[in-house]
């Protein structure tokens, strides 16, 4: 294995050599703004949560001060009640909804972060920005353990939740209680919205809209641990009949044959999660199709025609997510296993006002 500076770069045999994982920890970091700021591609837009994602490859690679500075700009463009528009090009706001999955997501790049590096002032130095986005966050927790997905432009909170962001800040939150019990402070506020939440996410799924035919509403709640063991196997299996096409990857949504490779590198990391190595291998390699010379991936290919899509769209976040998956199925960094569970405390698994006295709803734990 190769390695970066004190970092040995992951490598996955058969799938990815650790030179390569480098180049996609290189292009990303071509990408990356003077400010920090790390764009879909050079020139396009900026979210926070995929920039937080790009970061945490940059970490994987080696490239502290890279990633550092990626965290540097979040807290920079961090609004005052701890949020962040959806989408920045350049020193302006291009949308500005505020999506709370995009928002809570720092706190997983945070203490990943830290469980790649050790390094305890950078912990110290960003846990008051995690602090003020969990916080924000949870302002919009309901009865039921669900979150309001956004607010408009306008500041109007959208009436209902979404599982794949729900899983995500549920993973989040996790992270949080993790970073705040490493600096010696206590959130258990956010460890009860945690089991509040991945109650709901396990057990309540017409909690949230109907997004069934999106790939990531399948895996994530495999992903960010609400579902673990037979339970998550048993979702995995009946998401592969749907969403694998086999040889080629994961369709981004059941309708069409359209495979992305992030999507496919998240679901083997799923795969991973529930200890499932060797298929999770298998579908991680399919990603290479859509790897270029300079470490980038295209973001989608269409099939039957063999066509790159949305046009030759490359994105930061692709590269992104076979890093980390990567990382995950190697066992290389010291963050490796963070979407396994390990280094989180286990989660609390708390009932609702939804499980108590409503006739129409039943709860399905066990």
């Amino acid at each position: 294995m190769s390695a970066q500076g004190l970092f040995t770069i992951p490598e996955l045999p058969g799938v990815l050599t650790s030179e390569e994982i480098a180049g996609s920890g290189a292009h990303l970091a071509s990408l990356q703004r003077n400010d920090g700021m790390i764009p879909w591609f050079d020139g396009g837009h900026c979210d926070p949560w995929n920039h937080v994602e790009a970061a945490m490859a940059l970490s994987v690679c080696g490239l502290v001060a890279q990633a550092e500075a990626a965290y540097a700009w979040l807290a920079g463009a961090q609004l005052g009640d701890g949020g962040w528009f959806n989408y920045y090009v350049g020193d302006h706001v291009e949308d500005s909804r505020i999506d709370t999955n995009v928002c809570a997501y720092v706190a997983t790049g945070v203490w990943h972060h830290y469980c790649v590096t050790d390094d305890d002032d950078f912990l110290a130095r960003h846990f008051a920005m995690v602090e003020r986005a969990l916080d924000f966050v949870l302002r919009f927790q309901l009865p039921d353990g669900t979150i309001r997905w956004s607010l408009d432009a306008t500041g109007r909170h959208e009436p209902y939740a979404l599982l794949t962001g729900s899983s995500s800040i549920f993973h989040a939150l996790r992270c949080g209680v993790a970073a705040a019990e490493e600096l010696g402070s206590a959130r258990p506020d956010w460890e009860l919205a945690a089991g509040r939440l991945g109650h709901a996410v396990a057990h309540h799924p017409g909690s949230f809209a109907p997004k069934n035919e999106y790939a990531m509403d399948w895996y994530y709640p495999v992903l960010c641990g609400a579902l673990e063991g037979d339970a998550g196997s048993r979702r995995m299996d009946a998401g592969l009949r749907t969403f694998l096409i086999e040889g080629l990857g994961v369709r981004c949504v059941s309708t069409n044959d359209w495979v992305t490779a992030a999507e496919t590198a998240e679901c083997a990391m799923a795969l991973d999660a529930l200890g499932r190595s060797e298929e999770a291998r298998r579908v991680l390699a399919q990603t290479a199709r859509h790897r270029r010379d300079d470490g980038s991936y295209f973001t989608g290919i269409a099939y039957p025609e063999r066509t790159t899509f949305p046009g030759e769209e490359i994105t930061s976040y692709t590269a992104a997510s076979i890093v980390l998956a990567a990382d995950a199925l190697s066992s290389t960094t010291r963050a490796a296993g963070l979407f396994r569970g390990e280094r989180l405390a286990p989660a609390l698994d708390l009932a609702t006002s939804r499980c108590r006295g409503a006739a129409s709803l039943t709860c399905t734990a066990a």
